[in-house]
């Protein structure tokens, strides 16, 4: 299953829980945000009706993950590998300054590549060996006598290092489990699609626009 939210205009939040291989919305909420005791709520609900949920995939949101964790703790849950290569991307900047900014980079540009075991030794090496090398550069520290307070001087190459770090339990279920989507593009070019539709109705009102979220989620079951 994948489990994604994406905002509209006038505050609304869909938040979609998506079958990957039949392409079918099994559940969805239009809220205000991606909730917590929303997402716990909604889990409970798929499985009260009977939905068997082998894995979820999604983009690492905070409630998104602790929702799962909660309410299925014994499943498979798989942090999308082009959303971690995204926020790196977005945090060591298109042509990062330092050297290891630079190798950092290199290394995440190879992590949708892995396909095996094998591949995965070979990218935790060099995830190893890169920080060895530049530990004391992600932990040096700097100093303000102004506000008496130390911060991270390389603060976003040390924040892609620790989000890679912190998500690392996660990120390789797929290698287990062939069934288990590795990303959460489909549900993004779904969300895409519904977007670029609605685009197209640009005035409608805050009501009418939860309308057509609707029905077009209920047209696209029906194919």
């Amino acid at each position: 299953m994948l489990i994604d939210g994406t905002y509209f205009k006038n505050g609304i939040c869909l938040v979609l829980y998506r079958d990957y291989h039949i392409k079918f919305t099994q559940l969805y909420r239009l809220t205000d945000g991606e909730h917590y005791f929303e997402i716990k709520e909604d889990l409970l609900n798929l499985l009260s009706i009977g939905v068997q949920i082998e894995s979820v995939t999604c983009d690492g949101h905070k409630s998104i993950i602790k929702a799962v964790k909660e309410i299925l703790p014994d499943i498979p849950m798989q942090r999308c590998l082009v959303h971690i290569q995204r926020d790196c991307r977005i945090w060591l900047t298109k042509n990062p300054q330092s050297i290891a900014g630079f190798e950092l980079k290199l290394i995440v540009s190879k992590l949708h590549l892995i396909n095996t075991y094998n591949e995965l030794s070979y990218w935790l090496l060099d995830l190893h060996n890169w920080y060895i090398k530049h530990k004391e550069y992600i932990n040096e520290k700097s100093y303000s006598i102004e506000t008496n307070r130390y911060w991270y001087t390389h603060k976003m190459v040390r924040r892609s290092f620790m989000s890679i770090k912190r998500a690392l339990p996660d990120m390789f279920h797929y290698l287990d489990n062939s069934n288990i989507p590795k990303s959460s593009n489909s549900i993004e070019s779904f969300f895409g699609h519904m977007k670029g539709h609605l685009n197209i109705h640009r005035g409608l009102s805050y009501k009418h626009r939860k309308q057509f979220i609707m029905w077009y989620l209920y047209f696209k079951n029906k194919q």
